[in-house]
């Protein structure tokens, strides 16, 4: 039976088991042979990463043509206005080109959210706020660059779901696993 590990990705740690410069890893966490990274997550954002043993479901649950929704709490420098927020419900031309539709609602500080070593620069001039933002697309550092092309840069990213597997019950670190059907 194929599996799945949900892993919440400490800040600061790579999406893959090794690294030539040394740093923290997938390896540093999870000592599961045969899993790999089901998509990606960037070294200074945290939150949900999915692993897998199955190549069937680690295609079904990465490939851009499945689209699969991804859920982030984004804190952003400042606090966006409702034409900022429509702007990426419309879609942001980006250098790549335009991403798709986003979801995106204001939101409050997600209860029970961990402390992010190291912290955010707290700037009393500059006020902060979270949103949550979820796409169907996975460019790289997509949704920090949509919320910049917005003059909101991201201070903070969390993803939180993908799909409907979420990091609920899940500490920095702490990972679990799930069976999977074996028909990716």
């Amino acid at each position: 039976m194929a599996r799945l590990i949900l892993f919440n990705k400490p800040m600061g740690v790579l999406s893959q088991f090794t690294d030539r410069e040394g740093r923290p890893t997938l390896a540093d966490w999870i000592d599961q042979p045969g899993f790999y990274p089901a998509g990606r997550l960037d070294r200074d954002s945290e939150g949900l990463l999915l692993l897998t043993d199955s190549g069937a479901w680690q295609h079904r649950i990465s490939h851009p043509r499945r689209k699969m929704d991804k859920a982030y709490w984004v804190q952003v420098e400042g606090v966006p206005d409702e034409a900022a927020l429509e702007t990426l419900r419309r879609g942001v031309q980006l250098k790549d080109g335009p991403t798709l539709p986003a979801r995106v609602r204001r939101i409050d500080e997600p209860p029970g959210l961990w402390p992010r070593q190291p912290p955010v620069r707290f700037r009393k001039s500059v006020p902060t706020s979270w949103l949550e933002l979820v796409i169907r697309e996975g460019r790289n550092r997509q949704v920090r660059r949509m919320t910049a092309a917005v003059d909101h840069p991201t201070l903070r990213l969390i993803r939180h779901r993908v799909g409907s597997w979420t990091l609920d019950g899940l500490a920095p670190g702490e990972w679990r696993m799930l069976p999977l059907p074996d028909r990716g």
